[in-house]
């Protein structure tokens, strides 16, 4: 398949369901979740962790057509590697069914979706730097064009926000990711149009100016939860100890 994703197995499992990370835009499972010690804190407490790198991002392709970046068709991949991985659904009294969710950024709108369409197989999710109108669909694909052939300024804040992160991410695949970005212009996120009814937890940094209108969408859901990280914006609210913790306690919670 297109999409690169591993297995990271605990010496010792404590019996719950995997959990499943999705990594936000311009990054991967290397620099959102490795380097900064999810991986690792995870698997010490006996989860079982599922990785995924979406296209165009880490090891995995970057196809040349737009379309195959369409957010409906990152999400079925994510399904394809759950069912690759053995995941089943949710089962009364069995609390190693299922699957947990963590995302970061775009993958938080992507596990919002997945949480919404599938509460059959998802147990709970963990939402970071997750804002209820997605920053790319407001992307300006012209001004970033131009700024990647001449350095041209860029007015739009998001946009220039968005391309730093492409620019600092190591190995970024620019094309690639432009392509994304007009993928999800094309399939805009509706937050209010698909609701999850599984427990969430949002976690954002008080000074992320790319994640907004997070009790917003917490007021949307059934049954969550907030942590506000303070002092921590978009770019390093991912490594936050008390993100991690609070993270491995809320997943840790069984509920059938």
């Amino acid at each position: 398949m297109l999409t690169s994703w591993r297995q990271h197995e605990p010496e010792l499992d404590a019996g719950l369901a995997p959990v499943l990370l999705v990594h936000g835009f311009a990054s991967s499972t290397a620099l959102n979740w490795e380097a900064t010690g999810w991986v690792r804190d995870l698997v010490s407490a006996g989860r079982r962790v599922i990785t995924i790198d979406l296209l165009g991002h880490g090891v995995s392709a970057a196809p040349a057509e737009t379309d195959a970046y369409a957010p409906s068709r990152l999400r079925a991949a994510v399904l394809e590697v759950l069912t690759l991985a053995g995941a089943r659904p949710r089962e009364a009294g069995q609390p190693a069914s299922g699957v947990d969710l963590v995302g970061y950024s775009l993958g938080s709108r992507l596990v919002w979706e997945l949480a919404a369409e599938r509460p059959d197989l998802v147990n709970r999710a963990v939402l970071g730097g997750m804002s209820a109108e997605d920053p790319l669909a407001d992307f300006d694909l012209e001004a970033a064009a131009l700024f990647l052939s001449d350095s041209s300024a860029i007015a739009h804040e998001s946009t220039a926000s968005l391309m730093t992160l492409m620019q600092l991410a190591p190995g970024s695949n620019a094309p690639a990711l432009l392509r994304l970005v007009a993928a999800i212009k094309a399939e805009r996120f509706e937050p209010g149009a698909s609701v999850p009814s599984r427990p969430l937890l949002f976690v954002t940094g008080d000074r992320d100016v790319l994640a907004t209108g997070t009790a917003e969408l917490a007021a949307l859901a059934a049954c969550s939860e907030v942590l506000w990280l303070p002092a921590r914006t978009h770019m390093n609210a991912v490594s936050s100890r008390a993100f991690k913790q609070a993270a491995i306690e809320f997943l840790g919670r069984y509920q059938s």
